[in-house]
């Protein structure tokens, strides 16, 4: 069975608490035990991490180069401004889905940028908790770009 690690950023701890009324009112541990069920639906064991640390994040990703196909990632902020996530996930060899619940394009200019998106395979945005699953199914069908 394929292990697919789903990444978090900062602040997603807080989703169905914090600003639900652009995030939503989904947990993250909903969101995540909807994806390890549909994961199993799908032949995937599906792996979460969440922190709020950068160096944190990257060490998850360094792990994952052992044992993991493919990342869902949600960097949350990070997406615009980590450079150094975004030179972890070239070392990752498997397929990545870069994930964002709102749609980001249509928030504040310096989110319109992810450093992030040229790395990943697919992106998604604004589908809210949905765009996880979407991720996971890229993911398992092994679909191109």
């Amino acid at each position: 069975m394929a292990r697919v690690l789903v990444l978090n950023g900062p602040n997603l701890n807080l989703l169905g608490e914090r600003e639900p009324g652009l995030y939503g009112a989904v947990s993250l541990a909903a969101i995540e035990a909807r994806l390890a069920a549909l994961g199993a639906e799908l032949g995937l064991e599906v792996r979460c991490r969440q922190s709020n640390h950068e160096g944190v994040l990257i060490d998850e990703v360094h792990a994952a180069r052992q044992d993991c196909a493919g990342l869902v990632v949600n960097a949350g902020g990070l997406a615009h401004s980590s450079i150094a996530l975004a030179d972890a996930l070239r070392a990752f060899a498997g397929r990545i889905c870069e994930v964002h619940l709102t749609n980001v394009h249509a928030r504040e200019p310096f989110r319109h940028h992810s450093h992030l998106a040229p790395v990943a395979d697919a992106v998604l945005c604004g589908c809210g908790p949905l765009g996880y699953e979407l991720a996971l199914r890229f993911l398992a069908a092994g679909a191109t770009p």
